[in-house]
């Protein structure tokens, strides 16, 4: 059985019901994320589905330098803990540095640690010192069971709030693919597993300077996911993805997300619990 993590007022794994890990790719403006944790948080309500809001406060990993990265640490935190306290939901955010790992504690529910920055021992260690919860995206060139060493350096600080988040692999150039196999080898090593959708379908770089992507395929693999077994979705939202200024081409229209939950929850009620 996954161990259960709670998270502020709600918990995942362990047999709780499936989550929702979604907001939009970075922190645009105060207004655009008080709007999107608000609405989804609605949403979620309404079908039973356990809510934690995400945005980055910097994109450190653009394809460009010239993409818009974010408005800075302080700020974003300052956003994201506005977002916590009105919207009343937990939060996660991305770190990318040691010297960031601290005051982000402070603010947001989740550490979570980029996909490209999942071996990094020490960003690793010093978020799991915190005693925060920490979400461990598996990297896009890491076979599943390559996890196992990822969880190790954090279980070493006797932190097992940890969470493991699978986003497709690279294939083939500016190409990801999704192993369904990876989801119940990584919930083997005994932590909730989160499928997120929306990166899996990027192209990374498809575009020159900014990556692709093909957000029709996203309900689809949702559905595999779901069957297949996962405690928790992310997602990539905005209520106009033409318009956002971080992965456009694969977050979904906020209006699209009350008939993609409801399908989910009915198909994690068709095949029952995992654990």
């Amino acid at each position: 059985m996954t161990r259960r993590v709670k998270i502020g007022n709600i918990e995942i794994g362990g047999g709780a019901p499936l989550a929702l890990i979604a907001g939009p790719c970075v922190i645009e403006s105060r207004e655009l994320c008080l709007e999107v944790a608000a609405c989804i948080r609605d949403m979620a309500e309404g079908l039973g589905v356990p809510y934690i809001f995400k945005a980055s406060f910097d994109k450190a990993n653009r394809t460009s330098g010239r993409s818009f990265r974010g408005p800075g640490f302080e700020r974003g935190l300052e956003i994201l803990a506005e977002v916590r306290e009105k919207a009343g939901v937990p939060v996660l955010t991305d770190i990318h540095e040691i010297w960031q790992v601290k005051d982000a504690a402070g603010t947001v529910d989740i550490l979570q640690i980029p996909a490209f920055l999942s071996r990094q021992t020490d960003l690793l260690l010093a978020a799991a010192e915190t005693g925060r919860a920490v979400n461990i995206k598996k990297g896009q060139f890491m076979a599943p069971w390559d996890m196992k060493n990822a969880v190790e350096k954090v279980e070493s600080t006797g932190n097992q709030n940890l969470i493991l988040t699978e986003r497709g692999v690279s294939f083939g150039y500016n190409t990801l693919v999704v192993d369904m196999c990876s989801l119940p080898i990584m919930r083997g090593m005994g932590y909730p597993v989160v499928f997120d959708a929306t990166h899996s379908v990027q192209r990374p770089g498809g575009h020159g300077t900014s990556s692709g992507g093909a957000r029709e395929f996203v309900p689809h693999l949702v559905r595999a996911a779901v069957a297949v077994g996962v405690d928790a979705l992310f997602l990539e939202m905005h209520p106009e993805p033409e318009k956002a200024l971080s992965d456009a081409a694969s977050m979904l229209k906020l209006s699209d997300l009350p008939e993609l939950l409801a399908v989910a929850k009915k198909i994690e009620q068709a095949v029952g619990s995992y654990e």
